[in-house]
């Protein structure tokens, strides 16, 4: 996307980027190459999980054998375990970005450390791989929150009107990369070499470390700055428990290994009850600092029905990779016209809406700024909760017929992607300029840590239910979720005012 140069307003001086500040096209184009090898890995890692084992599908073009042979259950739960990883890491990384390095250093470390994952992903052998999604997960926590953040210092103030298109616009860089990585990275891995395709990510990752170091001068000042600089006794204090409960972690899994005990779910359970007790606590903290303003008490209680809604939409949207992947990729025809095609293709349709629908719904709220019949959020965001739930009672449909073994259209997956798609523009960029608004100046980054902790709580429910046993490919499990999430939208839309009251003047 070439950029639009045009002068600025007044308030804020200096070349913009299609109509926003110049720094955007940094935002814009760092957040591309990470989701370019975020997505990548996100394409394979369900498939090359199954691949050589009893629920891998043919998988279109070229497919090839390999993989770790895994059932389709442990898959979806280290997927979920993964993805929550993620974003639980983003508490830490904000806590970086607020009280250590500011944003933009976080960043550049979160970058490089990403890059070496994905670099030792490439190595063969089970140990290097879970140690590279370690990495991955590590440096993509410090990297989120921090860049987001970045997005909001662009701007003057939760009034200016181009905030929230500014953020529909990063999310257009955000999904460009998610478009392109399956095509390259999903080809390269599912067709010619599994670790090959992880080294295409690292590549991916490197060329936007690049870019971010060398474009990082159009950032604002704030960027750069330390919010509230950690102390001399508070490090001390971090540096102690922190060692302390390292420790206790290695004993304790040293116990666990040397006496013949360990399996997967003795790292997976822990890290799944933490993506749930974690955003609870944090939550719960923030509300009841003291130090806070009437107001921001007030807006943090808006806020926290805001994060169960995204909760809820996260736990089904982030299956689009897991449950409903393995359905392309086992039960799904991937062939157009006697043409056969990778189904990790799959993961490029809801990233290709986003391109497409992003920018038509950017100008639709400006449209009705501009008229004053602007949607609030709440009722976006319960907009996108029903039509969530919809998408998994289409997705019940194809399910059904699959059962016999016939190979569904592909028709039915782009539906499913289309209608996610279609809440996720309604809820997740929304939900990143809302945090910027409500977040007290105390929780900057932290507070978009604790947004990003919504999907660690989402993916956290969907791993313990995979650990626990529950078959999520079940049109029963499905239909289950699907009401879940529409009675959720539904609370939400009815509830709307009494939400919006307590956020003073953000609506």
């Amino acid at each position: 996307m070439a950029p639009s140069l045009t002068k600025d307003t007044p308030g804020n001086p200096g070349k913009t980027f299609l109509g926003h500040p110049r720094g955007l096209a940094t935002l814009f184009m760092t957040e591309m190459w990470e989701r370019f090898s975020f997505y990548g890995l996100r394409a394979l890692l369900v498939v090359y999980l199954v691949a050589g084992g009893p629920d891998a599908g043919e998988g279109g073009a070229g497919h090839q054998g390999g993989g770790l042979a895994m059932t389709l259950a442990t898959a979806t739960a280290i997927y979920s375990v993964y993805n929550a990883t993620v974003y639980l890491l983003t508490m830490p990384g904000g806590w970086f970005g607020d009280r250590v390095w500011g944003p933009r250093k976080t960043v550049a470390v979160g970058a490089g450390i990403i890059m070496v994952g994905h670099l030792t992903l490439a190595l063969p052998g089970q140990a290097s791989f879970f140690i590279g999604l370690a990495l991955v997960a590590t440096g993509s926590g410090l990297l989120k929150a921090n860049i987001s953040k970045m997005v909001g210092d662009l701007y003057n103030g939760p009034e200016d009107p181009r905030r929230d298109g500014g953020f529909t616009v990063f999310y257009m860089g955000i999904n460009t990369g998610s478009f392109l990585a399956p095509f390259v990275i999903g080809t390269v891995g599912q067709t010619v070499n599994w670790h090959l395709g992880f080294a295409l990510a690292a590549v991916g990752m490197g060329l936007g470390l690049v870019q971010f170091l060398l474009g990082s001068r159009h950032l604002d000042e704030r960027s750069s700055q330390v919010p509230s600089p950690i102390t001399a006794q508070e490090r001390s204090t971090v540096l102690r428990k922190s060692l302390m409960w390292l420790i206790v972690a290695v004993v304790f899994y040293g116990i666990v290994v040397g006496t013949g005990h360990f399996t997967l779910n003795w790292a997976m359970v822990p890290l799944t009850v933490l993506g749930l007790v974690i955003p609870v606590g944090m939550l719960v903290r923030i509300k009841r600092d003291k130090e806070l303003t009437t107001a921001d008490q007030g807006r943090m209680t808006g806020y926290i029905w805001f994060f169960v809604a995204a909760a809820i939409f996260w736990m089904i949207y982030d299956q689009g990779a897991s449950t409903v992947q393995a359905f392309g990729d086992a039960k799904t025809s991937t062939q157009i016209f006697g043409w056969s095609f990778p189904s990790t293709w799959f993961q490029s349709i809801n990233p290709l809406f986003i391109i497409l629908l992003a920018p038509l719904f950017a100008s639709l709220w400006l449209a009705l700024a501009r008229r004053a019949k602007e949607p609030s959020t709440t009722a976006k965001f319960g907009f996108a909760l029903v039509v969530t739930g919809l998408s998994f009672f289409v997705f019940m449909i194809p399910m059904s017929t699959a059962a016999d073994g016939t190979k569904v259209t592909p028709m039915w997956l782009v539906l499913i992607f289309l209608m996610h798609t279609i809440a996720e523009l309604c809820l997740s960029p929304v939900g990143l300029s809302v945090t910027t608004k409500l977040a007290p100046a105390k929780y900057g980054s932290q507070l978009m840590g604790v947004w990003f902790l919504a999907v660690t709580a989402g993916d956290s429910v969907t791993g313990l239910l995979s650990i626990g046993g529950a078959n999520l490919s079940t049109t029963g499990m499905v239909g289950m979720e699907a009401a879940l999430a529409a009675l959720a939208g539904v609370a939400v839309f009815m509830y709307r005012k009494k939400i919006t009251s307590t956020m003073d003047e953000v609506k």
